[in-house]
C-alpha cells in the first residue's frame, strides 16, 4: 500500500452546542482519488476547513505526510501544549491546496494573472526586493511557470481573458489550475462539479484524471454528483450528521444499506 498522505484521527468540530464533525477518522493514501460524500449539512466542508487551517479542531488530530498540522486534546484548550494549529498559508506551503464550493477567482484579473499570483506562494522575494526589482529573475521564472501550467491544463489560449468572463466550466478549471500553481501534492476539491451541466461534468472528470496524472497528485474531494464520484473515486467516505457511517470502494458504497437510507436513496439494479 502507498504511504499515508492524509490521516485524520478522532476529529471533532463543535460550534457552541452544534457538533458539525463527530469523532471522524479517515486515511487518504498517495496517488488515490478519495471522495467525501453525504447530505447537505453533513460536515464535509467543515472537515475541509479544519484540514486547511481555517478552523482549529475542537478535538482530534490531522497529519499530512506524518506531520501534525492540527491537534487539540480538547480537555485543556488553554494549555498551548495541548493544541497545534497552522494557518492556511502555512498549510498551503506544506503542500495542500484546495478549491471552494463557490468559485473564488480574482474576477477582474486575467487568467494569466490569476495563476501568476498563486506562484508567489513559493517566492522568496520580500517587500524591499520587490520594490527595487531585485527579484526580476524569480519573477521571470514565475511567469514562465505560469505559461507552462496554462499549456498543460489547456487554458493557454485564454490567458488574456478576464476570469469572470469565462464560461462557468472554464472558471472551475481555472480555479483548480490556480491551486496547482502553489505546487501541492494533495489537492482538495470542494464540490468541483457544482452548477455544471452534463457536458461540463464529463469534461471536469477527464480534467481531474489528467491533472492527477500530469502533476502526480493525490486528490480528496467533496462531491454530490454521484456519477462523477462513482466513476473517478478509488475509495469513498460517507458522512451523515457529522458521523462517518460508511467507507469503501464505489461498489461497496452503492450497496451499503446505511448509505442508501441516508443519502443515495435507491440501490443500483444489477
Amino acid at each position: 500500500m502507498n504511504k499515508n498522505v492524509l490521516k485524520i484521527t478522532e476529529l471533532t468540530m463543535r460550534f457552541g452546542g452544534v457538533v458539525a464533525v463527530d469523532n471522524l477518522s479517515l486515511d487518504v493514501y498517495e496517488g488515490e482519488i478519495v471522495a467525501l460524500i453525504g447530505p447537505n449539512g453533513a460536515g464535509k466542508t467543515t472537515a475541509f476547513n479544519v484540514i486547511t487551517g481555517v478552523y482549529t479542531p475542537t478535538e482530534g488530530a490531522i497529519y499530512f505526510n506524518d506531520k501534525c498540522i492540527g491537534f487539540n486534546l480538547g480537555n485543556d484548550s488553554n494549555n498551548k501544549k495541548s493544541m497545534i494549529k497552522f494557518t492556511p498559508d502555512k498549510i498551503t506551503k506544506f503542500g495542500i491546496a484546495r478549491t471552494f464550493q463557490n468559485i473564488r477567482l480574482f474576477g477582474k484579473l486575467t487568467v494569466f494573472e490569476n495563476i501568476l499570483i498563486a506562484t508567489h506562494m513559493r517566492s522568496k522575494a520580500n517587500f524591499l526586493s520587490a520594490i527595487f526589482r531585485l527579484n526580476y529573475k524569480e519573477e521571470a521564472e514565475n511567469r514562465k511557470k505560469t505559461m507552462e501550467l496554462l499549456e498543460i491544463v489547456g487554458l493557454a489560449d485564454l490567458k488574456n481573458e478576464i476570469a469572470s468572463s469565462l464560461p462557468y466550466g472554464k472558471q472551475r478549471h481555472l480555479e483548480i489550475a490556480r491551486a496547482l500553481a502553489t505546487g501541492p501534492s494533495l489537492l482538495l476539491l470542494d464540490e468541483p462539479a457544482a452548477g455544471m451541466n452534463p457536458q461540463e461534468t464529463n469534461e471536469l472528470t477527464e480534467f481531474i484524471r489528467k491533472i492527477k496524472k500530469d502533476f502526480k497528485l493525490t486528490v480528496f474531494m467533496i462531491e454530490h454528483h454521484m456519477n462523477l464520484v462513482m466513476e473517478i473515486s478509488d475509495r469513498i467516505y460517507v458522512l451523515d450528521f457529522g458521523k462517518l457511517i460508511a467507507s469503501g470502494t464505489p461498489h461497496e458504497i452503492q450497496n451499503d444499506k446505511r448509505v442508501i437510507e441516508a443519502y443515495l436513496g435507491v440501490p443500483n439494479e444489477q
